[in-house]
């Protein structure tokens, strides 16, 4: 199944709609940011039911719950499974094509609509008189590699035929992601790099929030001003996107620097080994304070949704925001 949105989403969306699809199947391969692949063959015999039955189920959740209509194609690759999403017209639809005859439903479309030609590739092969994805099909291999190149002339031929290996590859979001921050000008006053170090955590746990997704590592680099960098990684007690979490972990990445009165260009932070925040074991805490910190901080991205990351945060972290 290749998933298509009619336009780009914003990334929240696009993150429900992925896990809509893992609603659907346990292998779901994401391309930011408005398709994605599908795995349908455990899912099938989990569900007892059709491709075009699953396909109309998923249309009908993201136009309930999201308020978007997805294109969905059906194949039995994924060049043909996107060349179907790509056919379909109109906001939404679901195009399924019959894995026993996938060569001949390709057959008669223009070479442009076959997945993985490009526009230049396209114009090439229509000087050459070829126009349909059925002429491509039938040309000797050596005239394709004399056209296309070896690689791309044996990998058009067989996706014209319906050939395509590639294997869906599991893959919901990034495994990682990283904020930054740049000084004005070089700086060793702790106090602002501390200050920096701050906002850059406040940054990276709302991000990881929005996004549904927890770090289980944190990673920190030193941008010198002699032009040589600094770099640890150190593993949480437990994935985490709460501030606090974050906070202390990048804290001891900075001490365990131990820069003193080195100075600074820059720094980064970055949360590594991401898992879905669904994946997370939630226990019952008996440390009042720390229940009392994730409901303000529940209530301050309400606050955040509505008027702008910058609207509310700590105080210390408030001049490196300025400063950035």
């Amino acid at each position: 199944m290749h998933v298509r949105c009619p336009e780009k989403l914003a990334g929240e969306t696009y993150r429900q709609v992925l896990e809509l699809l893992a609603g659907l199947s346990a292998v779901v391969q994401a391309l930011p940011p408005s398709a994605a692949l599908v795995e349908l063959k455990g899912a099938l015999r989990y569900h007892g039911t059709t491709p075009q039955h699953l396909g109309e189920i998923l249309r009908l959740r993201t136009v309930a719950q999201l308020g978007v209509d997805v294109r969905v194609g059906l194949g039995p690759t994924i060049t043909v499974a996107a060349t179907a999403s790509a056919r379909i017209t109109g906001p939404g639809g679901v195009l399924a094509v019959d894995p026993e005859r996938a060569a001949d439903w390709l057959a008669p479309l223009p070479v442009a609509a076959l997945h993985g030609i490009g526009p230049r590739q396209a114009a090439l092969l229509r000087r050459y008189g070829i126009h349909a994805v059925g002429q491509l099909a039938a040309l000797p291999t050596a005239t394709l590699h004399r056209l296309l190149g070896a690689t791309m002339g044996r990998r058009a031929a067989d996706r014209a035929r319906g050939i395509d290996p590639r294997p869906v590859t599991p893959r919901l979001l990034p495994a990682s992601t990283a904020v930054r921050h740049t000084f004005p000008r070089d700086t060793h006053d702790g106090a602002a790099v501390r200050s920096a170090l701050l906002g850059l955590v406040v940054q990276l746990a709302l991000q990881l929030r929005r996004r549904g997704q927890a770090a289980r590592a944190l990673t920190l680099t030193l941008s010198l001003a002699d032009g040589t960098g600094w770099e640890k990684t150190r593993r949480l007690p437990e994935p985490s996107a709460h501030e606090d979490d974050l906070r202390t972990g990048a804290y001891q990445l900075m001490d365990a620097a131990g820069l003193q009165r080195a100075r600074l260009t820059g720094l980064a932070l970055k949360g590594d080994d991401l898992i879905g925040a669904g994946r997370i074991a939630q226990q019952i805490s008996l440390d009042r304070t720390r229940e009392a910190r994730l409901v303000a901080e529940d209530t301050m991205d309400r606050i955040r949704h509505k008027f702008g990351p910058d609207a509310v945060g700590p105080a210390a972290a408030m001049p490196a925001r300025r400063a950035s």
